[in-house]
């Protein structure tokens, strides 16, 4: 099977932060950023929150008005503050593009075919594409609105809002080797609260099976890792389609670096037909 691209992965807003200094980790970002090159595609969450700490740091108290607009305010803070900790350590031989993107861009043939273009270009230009849903112009209230809208003209709406779907998403436009989705656990979890149940392969002979067996890893989680996250339940759903295409999904710690995790040489789920 020919893929356009070696990786499409993604991190986490949580995996991101130190939380002991309620500061941005440098070194996951960093140990993310080195191993980086062309041929992949790294969506990123992080910037709200960053730019929560970064505002706070500054002015010693956070934002007090309207909560979309706070969010907003703090994404179009924190999102210069990411993609120049990304620039600082990412390979000076590469270029960084940042692409923001929102659900309209994947709802719209014509926006998700110039978005598909866009990163095609990239691997010939010698650049890695930095993505990010664009929460500093989409407010929730219109969101929804156009959400529903578009659930009236068709079946499969992509809604994006959650960096992991737009990952898949993205997986699953450009044909990706490897999905990889980091976050600040193992993997999933037979038992959430006990570390000892990672699963260490979801697998099946072929499609059906796979995703047969998918669904009864969902059954069992539970929880997110921060408020309006949508937990491992909503991953193991949104990775279903590249998995169909047969990309090989893996589910894995931030602080393990992406070769270790790439080669099973580090705890992670690996999600893909035998």
């Amino acid at each position: 099977m020919k893929f356009d691209f070696k990786l499409v992965g993604k991190v986490g807003s949580m995996a991101l932060i130190n939380k002991e200094r309620d500061d941005i980790d440098y070194n996951v970002i960093a140990k993310i950023s080195r191993e980086l090159a062309p041929g992949m595609i790294w969506v990123t969450s992080g910037a709200t929150e960053i730019g929560r700490l970064d505002y706070i740091r500054r002015n010693g108290a956070e934002l007090n008005g309207n909560r979309d607009q706070n969010k907003a305010d703090y994404a179009a803070q924190g999102q210069s503050i990411l993609m120049q900790t990304y620039r600082q350590y990412v390979n000076f031989k590469y270029s960084l593009r940042q692409v923001l993107v929102e659900h309209l861009h994947f709802n719209d043939e014509e926006k998700l075919d110039n978005l598909k273009k866009l990163f095609l270009r990239c691997p010939k230009q010698n650049a890695i594409p930095i993505v990010n849903y664009n929460d500093a112009v989409c407010y929730e209230e219109n969101r929804r609105l156009e959400i529903q809208i578009l659930k009236s003209q068709k079946n499969d709406v992509v809604q994006g809002v959650d960096n992991d779907e737009t990952a898949a998403r993205i997986s699953t436009l450009v044909k990706a080797e490897t999905l990889l989705i980091l976050t600040s656990v193992e993997g999933i979890y037979q038992n959430p609260k006990d570390p000892s149940t990672l699963i260490k392969e979801i697998g099946g002979k072929d499609v059906y099976e796979l995703i047969q067996n998918i669904d009864g890893a969902k059954a069992m989680c539970s929880g997110a890792s921060r408020e309006g996250a949508n937990g491992a339940s909503a991953k193991l759903e949104f990775i279903k389609e590249p998995a169909k295409l047969g990309t090989r999904v893996i589910i894995a710690n931030s602080r393990y670096r992406i070769s270790d995790i790439l080669s099973g040489a580090v705890p992670r789920t690996l999600i893909a037909t035998r």
